[in-house]
Order: C-alpha cells, then sequence, then structure tokens
C-alpha cells in the first residue's frame, strides 16, 4: 500500500533542542502523522551512527533514513539496516585547498562503510568507532563527506574561504558553527529523498520537509518545485526562511509538533 505521503525531518534544531533533548511534544505529533499513514523519516547531515538511536527513540517505522546530508541513504530490510545508496567522491583536490587556508583546523571524512577517519576529536561529533590518522590518510580512499571544524572562524569567515578556494567540485554547507560540511556534487537532501519518493511510489505534491539550516535548503527547493511542502524552523537563519514555503515557532516552543499537526 503506497503511503498517504511522506514526511522527511531534520534532527538537530527540528526534532532536537541544543542540549539534545527533544522538541515539546514531538514524539506525539511523529506519532500520530505516522499512524496517519505518512512515511515519516528522518533527512539528517548526522551520519547514520549519530543518527539511528533517534530513530529508535521516535519508534520510527520507516522503510528509509537519509543521513550524511544526502550522501547516505540506509533501507530497512528484514529489521536490518543496511547502505542502500551511498554517494562518494574524491577528496584531494578540495582537502588541499582547505588546508592551505585553514591548517589548523580539524577534519573528518565519512568513508562508503560508515567509518569515520579524524585528524583530531571533535566534540560537537559523534566518533564512536572512528579512527584518528594523519592528515594525508583523510583522502586516500573516496569519501561520503569532509567535515572541516576550525572554532575560530564563523559564518562569514567560511563563506569567504568558500568563494576564495572555488568549491565549485562539491556540494557544501556551513553550519550554523563553525564548521562546513561538504558532500559529492549535486547530493543533498533533497536528491536522496527524491530517490525515496520514487521508490516509494509517493506523489511530488503529498511532501512535507522541516528544517532550520543551510543544509535543508535543497530538500525546501526540492519539495516546492512540485507542489510539496517546506517548513522553516522559527529560529531558521534569514535565508532558510525565505527559501521555505511555511515557518512554523522555534524548536523551544515546539514549532515541529505544530507544523505536523497541520497534516491530520
Amino acid at each position: 500500500m503506497t503511503p498517504r505521503g511522506l514526511v522527511g525531518l531534520d534532527i538537530d534544531g527540528t526534532i532536537l533542542l541544543q542540549d539534545e533533548t527533544l522538541s515539546p511534544g514531538v514524539v506525539e505529533a511523529i506519532a500520530q502523522v505516522r499512524d496517519a499513514g505518512y512515511e515519516t523519516m528522518l533527512a539528517t547531515g548526522r551520519s547514520w551512527a549519530g543518527t539511528r538511536r533517534y530513530v529508535e527513540q521516535l519508534e520510527l517505522t520507516s522503510e528509509f533514513t537519509v543521513c550524511s546530508n544526502g550522501a547516505v541513504i540506509m533501507r530497512r530490510v528484514d529489521d536490518e539496516w543496511v547502505r542502500w545508496r551511498v554517494e562518494v567522491f574524491d577528496a584531494k583536490p578540495v582537502l588541499g585547498l582547505l588546508r592551505d587556508r585553514l591548517p589548523e583546523a580539524r577534519y573528518m571524512v565519512e568513508l562508503a562503510s560508515g567509518q569515520r577517519l579524524y585528524t583530531a576529536t571533535m566534540d560537537d561529533w559523534t566518533l564512536d568507532g572512528g579512527r584518528e590518522v594523519e592528515f594525508d590518510e583523510l583522502a586516500a580512499q573516496p569519501v561520503s563527506r569532509v567535515v572541516v571544524v576550525s572554532p575560530e572562524h564563523d559564518e562569514a569567515d567560511f563563506q569567504r574561504l568558500v568563494a576564495e578556494a572555488g568549491l565549485n567540485e562539491v556540494s557544501y554547507a556551513i553550519g550554523w558553527t563553525a564548521w562546513l560540511d561538504i558532500a559529492p556534487l549535486g547530493v543533498d537532501k533533497g536528491t536522496a529523498l527524491e530517490r525515496v519518493r520514487a521508490e516509494l511510489g509517493i506523489p511530488r505534491d503529498r511532501v512535507l520537509v522541516a528544517g532550520d539550516g543551510r543544509n535543508d535548503l535543497g530538500m525546501f527547493a526540492w519539495s516546492l518545485a512540485e507542489g510539496g511542502r517546506a517548513v522553516a524552523m522559527g529560529q531558521a537563519p534569514d535565508e532558510v526562511k525565505d527559501a521555505a514555503g511555511e515557518q512554523t515557532a522555534v524548536v523551544d516552543d515546539g514549532g515541529l509538533a505544530i507544523a505536523l499537526r497541520t497534516l491530520l
């Protein structure tokens, strides 16, 4: 039976507060939408290792989960999760450009297998099962993402860096704190959600996505292109709000729950 619609949800700043507790009302609202027949799934910049616990905590029954900003699509097969589709790229050129400009930054890559290699511990990232390596080993094989963390730089610094480095052979998103997240060219949450939507046979106009960051811009544009809905959280940057078709309350006030209940 084809689901009633597809709901794609960001995690950080949408489902989760800054202290990683759940936004008010989100558990109940997600359960109601799921039980109403919507394929309700996560679409996040997090790796699968940092995402799975929320799939379980929210009791999601979705067949798919989009991770790593669209570079990884997980699929549930006989109650086991498998890496259904993984996009990779050669990170050597971009890592070389970035190291020249940010020699003191911390770097992480995610391999096609899901393993993470990193040059130094990153407090904001789940690195369980990862391995600390020398910088040159980061690009020894194709990767699905590159993460650059540089606390001494702000958003404007990263935007200048992207322009100066000419990062036009990859996709990238600048986080609300000091990190740059780089994916294969042409890959984002929207491209991954389209693969899921097509696989499930859900009409394009039966889609709702919600998020709060610049890495959600791709899925907003994808959803709106064919009459779907895109909801920006109330605390989102103006650029993100402007790209959405709708806005809801801030995450601390249960904005996602409010948006989801419009489907009922």
